[in-house]
């Protein structure tokens, strides 16, 4: 399989960690929807990252879809949720407010970014930076409340929930520093730096051009 996308993407990230903590051999390709529009065009024609390239080159988008496809067929039972169903509502409650901590992010980058200076709205730009604080503030408070549950065990990311929170607190760092804070948000941090320690985390950077996995 092949993943496509560039991991300063949280959505490309959290789907080449989540596989490598799985023991999914996959291919990763850097290609990016702005610099190699057209590259990334042929490969799929939405241009939406990540993309997976199944073995039998069928497209697939969307970071949870894949990874849900991922766990359902290439994993033997394997997963990174666990199996209690409130502790399910605990993860899937953390992992929506990372995600959507990564979509407020992502609308910063394109309204301060890709829209003219004198096209950009300041009273939009407000509303998405509350959203993300609102979404950081409610992640912390889970992290405080599960930390314990979402850290790495023996040194490997073991639950989406906090594989994903911590790539959404490198991207929001990098993208809106003036709201991510650490001082506003310490457990937040440490758990992303705990993750970030990984060999899995490491094996995927946000900056450069990632690192393919071997073959498994």
């Amino acid at each position: 399989m092949r993943l496509i996308g560039m991991l300063d993407s949280p959505y490309v990230r959290r789907v080449a960690i989540s596989m490598r903590c799985l023991g999914v051999p996959f291919e990763h390709e850097a290609v990016s929807v702005v610099s190699t529009f057209e590259q990334f065009q042929r490969i799929n024609p939405v241009v939406k990252a990540p993309t997976l390239i199944c073995a039998d080159g069928e497209v697939l988008m969307d970071s949870s879809l894949i990874l849900q496809f991922i766990e359902a067929a290439h994993t033997g039972g394997r997963a990174l949720w666990p199996s209690d169903p409130a502790e399910l509502q605990h993860d899937f409650r953390a992992l929506s407010l990372a995600l959507a901590a990564c979509e407020k992010g992502v609308q910063s980058i394109y309204e301060r970014n890709l829209r003219p200076a004198d096209k950009q709205h300041a009273p939009w730009l407000a509303r998405v930076r509350g959203q993300l604080a609102a979404a950081l503030a409610g992640l912390e408070h889970e992290v405080v409340q599960r930390g314990a549950a979402l850290a790495p065990r023996d040194g490997v990311p073991a639950r989406q929930a906090g594989i994903t929170a911590a790539v959404a607190w490198q991207f929001v760092g990098a993208v809106e520093p003036d709201v991510a804070h650490a001082q506003a948000y310490p457990a937040l941090a440490a758990l992303a730096a705990q993750m970030e320690a990984t060999e899995a985390f490491q094996s995927f950077p946000p900056v450069g051009p990632g690192v393919s996995p071997p073959a498994a």
